[in-house]
């Protein structure tokens, strides 16, 4: 039996698990407090600071029985933890949190613990910023992707099959010639979908200090596919800031240009797979049901139109 733990859950993770008012989710959240608890004593863990939450996960600080730091992640059994541990495996700790222990059955984790006081969004020079994204993303992509994994194939063709319908919940005709235009570029590429296994949500919030390397990747949500596919969200890092600077036009194609170069990619094809993104989050915006395309979507769109 567990022992009595006495972790509070963020408000903002129950919020996130119980606004929808399905049970699986309620009772998830219900259940986290002696989910805690239990691996607490199953890898004879102690906590060692105050939990945290992202939308979807808990994590509590800990130290391991040998005194060492590590953190403890919870987070309801999706294809996307599934897939996080795949990779997390996979990559052991190259240019990414290392996994140390995990639990297959309820998604939990046990990993490195990394400083979550500093993002590289605390790091002044964008150019340096970039320059550190660019670098961990070469060497997560370098490792051969393990069987079982989604494949930006099958998404694409998702995608294709969506964009008609979708199309005609935008209320502006330039929104609807740029989702027209977006699926078009997608269509011509997707004969030749990549082979890299991704990291797919790599910004500069999901780069943290460490002490083993000066900057380690966190929150992987792997897939097999064309770099160019992994390039969006370090492009669209911090954009409110970038488009209260007025200075975003020239900040996206600067990004774009480090990145490109340092993973040695095709500026073209990767601009390309790029707009998928751009179609990507644009459907998932529809499916909210949201009317108009996000502005940082056009904005990434117009930066990259000269490639």
């Amino acid at each position: 039996m567990s022992r009595p733990v006495s972790i509070a859950i963020p408000d903002a993770l129950t919020a996130s698990y119980t606004r929808s008012g399905r049970e699986e989710e309620r009772a998830w959240i219900a259940a986290l407090p002696e989910l805690v608890a239990t691996f607490l004593d199953r890898w004879r863990l102690r906590p060692d600071g105050k939990a945290g939450s992202g939308e979807a996960s808990l994590v509590v600080p800990v130290r391991r029985a040998d005194g060492t730091r590590a953190a403890l992640k919870l987070q309801m059994p999706r294809e996307e933890s599934a897939a996080a541990l795949t990779g997390l495996r996979a990559w052991n700790g190259d240019g990414i949190v290392r996994l140390l222990d995990h639990d297959p059955e309820s998604s939990t984790m046990l990993l490195e613990r990394l400083d979550g006081s500093r993002t590289l969004a605390c790091v002044e020079d964008d150019d340096t910023a970039t320059g550190v994204l660019a670098g961990l993303l070469a060497r997560l992509h370098a490792v051969p992707a393990p069987e079982g994994l989604r494949h930006l194939r099958d998404i694409a063709r998702e995608m294709l099959d969506e964009a008609p319908k979708a199309v005609t919940a935008l209320t502006d005709p330039g929104d609807r010639r740029r989702l027209s235009g977006w699926a078009a570029v997608v269509t011509e590429l997707a004969d030749e979908p990549g082979d890299r296994m991704l990291h797919w949500d790599l910004h500069y919030d999901n780069v943290l200090a460490a002490a083993r390397e000066p900057w380690l990747a966190i929150d992987p949500e792997p897939l097999v596919g064309d770099p160019g596919f992994d390039l969006w969200p370090g492009l669209e890092s911090g954009f409110d800031k970038l488009a209260a600077s007025g200075d975003a036009p020239r900040v996206l194609r600067r990004r774009f240009d480090l990145l490109t170069e340092t993973l040695g990619l095709d500026r073209e094809r990767a601009a390309g797979w790029t707009l998928g993104r751009l179609l990507q989050n644009t459907l998932w915006d529809i499916e909210d049901g949201k009317t108009v395309v996000d502005p940082s979507q056009i904005a990434v769109a117009e930066a990259l139109a000269r490639y």
